[in-house]
């Protein structure tokens, strides 16, 4: 027995919550470099804000005293993940996984935004 499919409970859309030190450089990283566009924001100073991008979507809460965690926070699909890899070279972003073929059907890498989170970014391999 399963109580949520036995209820017929659908689930919606679920966002990464990311912990971000200073919500301004954290607009501007996945606005400018990631292409993200802000739909939603509140406080003042602003704790907390929406991102969206095609189906992405990333929520952003202010955490002054965040520490990074030594783990994935997230994971994102993408067309071309060669040319996102090459973004983040570019900007300088630590690659924690370099790019690669994975044996479960995704090329994929992981980096890490200003703050520290960790996003691992795949792409379904084409046969």
């Amino acid at each position: 027995m399963n109580d949520i499919a036995d209820h017929g409970i659908r689930f919606g859309r679920i966002a990464a919550m990311l912990p971000v030190k200073d919500m301004a450089k954290a607009h501007d990283f996945y606005t400018k470099v990631m292409g993200f566009e802000k739909t939603f924001q509140n406080g003042n100073p602003v704790g907390f804000m929406i991102l969206m991008r095609n189906q992405a979507e990333l929520h952003l809460t202010l955490q002054p005293g965040h520490e990074a965690a030594n783990f994935n926070v997230a994971h994102v699909m993408v067309d071309d993940v060669d040319a996102l890899h090459a973004i983040c070279q570019r900007q300088g972003l630590r690659i924690i996984k370099s790019l690669q073929d994975k044996d479960y059907g995704l090329r994929a890498f992981v980096f890490e935004d200003p703050d520290g989170n960790r996003i691992d970014v795949g792409q379904p391999i084409r046969p």
